[in-house]
């Protein structure tokens, strides 16, 4: 520290955009490992989710945000109040556009919104590699022409390329600031949250587009045993009985498979063996009882 201002600088950067234009990849290569879950299903990410990267001197929380959409649900008005107030509370803003889909009527929409706003916010143009070069040159004119952006980043947050230039960015723009989360520490969400949407992700990924959106996980116990492994036991809550057929699979195939692909990503997360265990109930609405709202960090009266 000299002269009372800290050598170290912090800050929050939330990452908005409409659903699935590749926020949770991003934050996940900023972060260099698996803090928020992917899927290619519309809406994956329901609540405010914490990727915490370093770099050089500079401690940077990015906030992974629902997709903003227009809102026709309770859960999905929720969604969408919980990525504002991100935005809301950061130093930061940064709105990623997916380049293959365009300026669409979601994208259109943030952009405005975020032109009313006192502070600049960041535009990054996701997926280069999936558009040519005039295209990707008129999409950013467009956008920089309809919002007030303070800089324009061409990025593919898949294979990395321009994630470091963008990373590097944030970094200098952090306030100055000691840092409020230990050097080590990757993320804000508890293990049993993390490794409900770890599994949620493996159901999303293994069903495709068989199971609708309207799914959850919860993690009913967490056991610790003396030779470091852990017992999880999971619900799959589901709305309907063909949705507990899909999910459980011909013989019990699928569920297995979806165990076993979540097993070996919650291991890895917590450096132990896991033991995984995974129950499938209906429960009709469930996405309107209040409970699973408040897990979430989301506003049931949004």
């Amino acid at each position: 520290m000299s002269g009372g201002v800290p050598d170290t600088r912090f800050g929050f950067v939330a990452i908005l955009g409409a659903p699935n234009v590749g926020k949770s990849t991003l934050v996940n290569r900023f972060v260099g490992a698996k803090v928020t879950i992917v899927s290619p299903k519309v809406q994956t990410t329901r609540s405010r989710m914490l990727g915490i990267a370093i770099q050089g001197q500079s401690q940077i929380v990015f906030v992974d945000t629902p997709g903003i959409f227009a809102p026709r649900k309770r859960l999905d008005r929720a969604m969408v109040a919980a990525a504002w107030k991100g935005a809301a509370d950061a130093d930061l803003m940064c709105l990623l556009v997916d380049c293959a889909r365009g300026f669409d009527e979601d994208t259109r929409r943030i952009a405005a919104e975020l032109a009313t706003l006192e502070r600049g916010a960041v535009l990054v143009l996701n997926k280069i590699d999936r558009v040519k070069r005039e295209s990707l040159l008129a999409l950013s004119a467009a956008l920089n022409a309809a919002g007030k952006f303070q800089e324009t980043f061409m990025v593919s947050a898949l294979n990395g390329d321009g994630v470091g230039d963008l990373l590097a960015y944030f970094a200098r723009m952090a306030p100055p600031g000691v840092w409020h989360f230990p050097e080590d520490q990757i993320s804000d969400l508890p293990q049993r949250l993390l490794a409900a949407e770890v599994t949620r992700e493996k159901l999303y990924l293994e069903t495709h587009q068989e199971l609708p959106y309207a799914l959850t996980v919860v993690t009913d116990a967490w056991e610790q045993f003396r030779d470091g492994s852990v017992k999880v036991t999971q619900t799959i809550f589901v709305e309907r009985e063909s949705q507990r057929a899909i999910v459980l699979g011909k013989g019990g195939q699928m569920i297995k498979r979806i165990g076993a692909a979540a097993r070996e990503d919650v291991a890895a997360l917590l450096g132990c063996k896991v033991h995984l265990f995974l129950h499938v109930k209906v429960r009709e609405k469930w996405s309107e009882q209040r409970e699973h709202y408040a897990m979430w960090g989301l506003d049931y009266d949004a």
